[in-house]
């Protein structure tokens, strides 16, 4: 399974599949077509039912493979597997270069810039990696095992499920979507042709990691506008929509920051600013595990506007709020099937497990929304969205292990 699953992500990750932020199409970028055609031909030529949409998702179905006599026959509910097929807007997926290397230890200097490290002192997990085949950049773009890693994993686990007809399941449901990168994952998705009553996506970490929470999530746009004038006459005339923009900034907690926060804690991250004097633009997100949460993140944002509107009174300050997706296990823990089955499957693949929050959001946020409860399973990856991005493969095969796993303990549940 080893090479056969390194081989297959080398494959994935070489398609440059980044999604674009604010595009006018969906999926955000036409080159996600390119993983998508070559993943449907895959499926396809497995002999799995497979079809891609104009919207971009695969979809395919694995039928169940138990016979009549079998005390789970018609019981086990349909179980869904789903990964991103899109990369990070905030470095480049072109031209991916992987290195593979036999790590031994200590520091990973990368061999397309020498100023791009993996440090050791940065990445403690490596320790757990001594002698375990390791797939990196080489320092110049992203590697894109979030969330090709994910996809290797499902892709791999649904070749067992066809060729071993000794792993008996019910249907399998697979999807792979675009633009979870950029907030749209499940825009188009089209949950009652999936047909899966519960779900898992394959876009966490390490293994023994296991994620039924996520932030609940909104996005504060802050638009200021000003008055521009040539800045030899500007005195007690001109409003610099930057500096106002930067006032606000400036009075956003310091410890409700994504650098100054851990574990539970929300924050308040502004990520873009475009601007002149004229009209300045930023963008924030709003993350708290408690959904009510939020509105106190709104409130503190408010407070600092009307603090500066006091010292500029001549700005138009405006402010809009846009919903994002709400933390899983709101839905999750009123299933609690879907995570008992998880638990014993990484058990069983000789993982520790254990529940951790996920400070972001899948498209298991969205889905379990939607009224599918989903879930998250680790990839074996870790330094997602950056240049020092890497990924153990003997711990992506425990994501496939998983898989498999999880398909036969729902058959003995349903027994």
């Amino acid at each position: 399974m080893n090479n056969k699953s390194l081989e297959r992500f080398l494959r994935y990750v070489k398609i440059d599949t980044q999604s674009k932020e604010d595009s006018p199409t969906f999926p955000s970028t036409m080159k996600q077509f390119d993983l998508a055609n070559l993943l449907l031909k895959e499926l396809q030529d497995m002999g799995i039912e497979a079809s891609l949409d104009e919207n971009c998702y695969v979809m395919a179905s694995i039928p169940s493979n138990l016979p009549e006599n079998h005390p789970a026959f018609g019981k086990v509910p349909p179980i869904g597997f789903i990964a991103h097929m899109d990369t990070s807007p905030e470095v480049t997926a072109e031209n991916v270069n992987p290195q593979i290397i036999k790590y031994l230890g200590g520091d990973i200097v990368l061999p397309g810039d020498n100023s791009v490290v993996i440090r050791e002192s940065e990445n403690p997990n490596l320790k757990k990696c001594i002698g375990h085949t390791l797939v990196t950049t080489d320092g110049t773009t992203l590697l894109g095992a979030d969330n090709k890693a994910g996809i290797t994993a499902i892709m791999t686990a649904a070749e067992e499920f066809i060729s071993n007809p000794n792993i008996l399941h019910g249907d399998i449901k697979i999807c792979f979507t675009p633009d979870e990168e950029v907030g749209q994952g499940t825009k188009h998705f089209d949950l009652q042709k999936f047909g899966a009553k519960y779900a898992y996506t394959i876009d966490g970490e390490l293994p023994g990691e296991l994620n039924k929470e996520t932030f609940s999530a909104n996005a504060a746009i802050l638009t200021v506008y000003g008055r521009d004038i040539h800045p030899g006459s500007a005195k007690n005339i001109m409003v610099n929509s930057l500096r106002v923009a930067a006032d606000i900034i400036s009075r956003t907690p310091k410890d409700m920051a994504p650098e100054t926060t851990e574990g539970y804690e929300p924050y308040i991250h502004p990520y873009i600013i475009e601007g002149t004097i004229s009209k300045t633009t930023v963008k924030f997100l709003f993350r708290d595990f408690k959904t009510e949460g939020l509105d106190k993140l709104k409130e503190i944002l408010e407070k600092a506007i009307g603090e500066v509107e006091e010292l500029y009174p001549n700005a138009v300050i405006e402010l809009e709020i846009k919903e994002q997706y709400r933390n899983m296990a709101d839905v999750l823990e009123k299933h609690p099937i879907v995570l008992e089955c998880l638990w014993e499957a990484a058990q069983r693949s000789g993982v520790d497990p254990y529940w951790f929050p996920i400070r972001g959001g899948t498209d298991g946020s969205k889905l379990s929304e939607m009224g599918l409860p989903t879930p998250n399973i680790y990839t074996g990856a870790q330094n997602f969205h950056s240049r020092t991005e890497w990924l153990s493969v003997d711990f992506m095969n425990k994501s496939i292990e998983t898989i498999i796993n999880l398909a036969q303990i729902w058959v003995e549940k349903s027994s």
